[in-house]
């Protein structure tokens, strides 16, 4: 159980920070489409509007959201046919 637990620590990493930098490129090449400018670098400076700072967050904060969670999904459904079973700690999660 341990390497099963290793190994599916492993898939959920990778696939989390596939899709954390998949979201984050969208989301820039996106921003940049809509708005014709780069995105905030960092929406806490004062220079940026409160409107740019709070949109920037929310459409950023939902797409990466979504993204890992949708990856999360696909990496234990992977390890459910895998290995016939879903990693414990998502087994105790749907019981």
């Amino acid at each position: 159980m341990a390497s099963g637990s290793k190994m599916w620590s492993a898939m959920a990493l990778a696939s989390t920070l596939g899709a954390t930098m998949a979201a984050r490129k969208a989301m820039t090449t996106s921003w940049k489409v809509a708005t014709g400018k780069e995105p905030p670098q960092n929406p806490a400076d004062p220079d940026v509007s409160l409107g740019e700072a709070v949109a920037w967050a929310v459409v950023s904060g939902v797409a990466v959201g979504v993204a890992r969670m949708l990856a999360s999904r696909r990496a234990a459904n992977y390890y459910r046919r895998s290995t016939g079973h879903l990693p414990a700690n998502l087994q105790e999660a749907s019981s």
